[in-house]
């Protein structure tokens, strides 16, 4: 199965929430996502505050690649985002190119 480091934001009832960069696997059609005991299933049409909902619950994620300039929420809000400590080296030298902030799992933390 395919994997990849991506962001991962609850939308829930508000228009931010909860976020992290994770390694997540793809389902042979790459129409689900799977991380940890979730499985995250994209929605037809992306709505606007959301691409992908909880195939169990129901709830609202925007699920994306990780940006360069790590600009990853959705709307830009100044709120912490976690990073899983089994990517946090590739995140900050492949994706980021900033190898000093290796050891770094808060981005926007307080």
């Amino acid at each position: 199965m395919k994997t990849r480091i991506m962001y991962i934001e609850y939308k829930g009832d508000n228009l931010t929430g909860d976020a992290c960069i994770c390694r997540v696997t793809f389902s042979k059609t790459m129409k689900s996502i799977y991380y940890k005991n979730k499985r995250f299933e994209t929605l037809s049409g992306a709505g606007f505050k959301s691409n992908y909902i909880d195939a169990e619950t129901g709830e609202d994620y925007w699920i994306s690649g990780c940006k360069k300039d790590g600009t990853d929420r959705l709307y830009g809000e100044r709120t912490p985002i976690y990073i899983d400590e089994d990517v946090q080296k590739e995140y900050w030298t492949e994706i980021r190119n900033l190898p000093e902030m290796v050891g770094t799992i808060v981005i926007n933390g307080k």
